[in-house]
């Protein structure tokens, strides 16, 4: 099990495609990149922007369910990747007893920067995916200014259900 540094949102082009950037804390610090739908990438890199919503979103809604109900979200794990699917784990504690639910791994990640949990990648999703190169844009200032023009592109219809 290896810690991972939330790098950041990016746009994947020339297909538009957004994807968060884990990095291994320790170790040989390789990336996973992980294609995600344009509303939970809009959903992280406002949270990593600390852009407060007039009202809350889904993620900020269940990190404010949990606080409520006394739970801690301990970790996040990125446990596996089935069929290019990567899925994820909520570690919840309350009262001393341990819990964990299955989560879609944007979801999860979304709600760690929400809350400011530890996120966790299994060695074997890490070693299937993980790579050494560092990507284009990794500066951060280049990243933000590749997701703000990403988000320049979409229009309210992208989030309907």
């Amino acid at each position: 099990m290896q810690e991972m540094e939330l790098l950041g949102v990016r746009v994947e082009m020339p297909a538009n495609a957004p994807m968060v950037l884990l990095r291994e804390r320790s170790g040989a610090g390789r990336t996973v990149p992980i294609f995600i739908g344009a509303p939970e990438a809009t959903a992280i890199a406002l949270a990593l922007d600390g852009v407060a919503t007039p009202r809350p979103m889904t993620h900020d809604l269940i990190r404010d369910l949990l606080e409520s109900l006394a739970v801690d979200l301990d970790r996040v794990v990125l446990s596996e990747l089935r069929d290019k699917t990567f899925y994820a784990e909520l570690h919840l504690v309350r009262e001393g007893q341990r819990t964990v639910v299955s989560s879609r791994s944007s979801d999860a990640i979304a709600l760690a920067v929400r809350t400011g949990t530890p996120i966790f990648a299994s060695d074997e999703v890490v070693d299937e995916v993980g790579y050494t190169d560092e990507p284009e844009a990794d500066e951060p200032e280049e990243v933000v200014e590749e997701f703000k023009d990403f988000l320049d592109t979409i229009s309210p219809d992208d989030f309907a259900d």
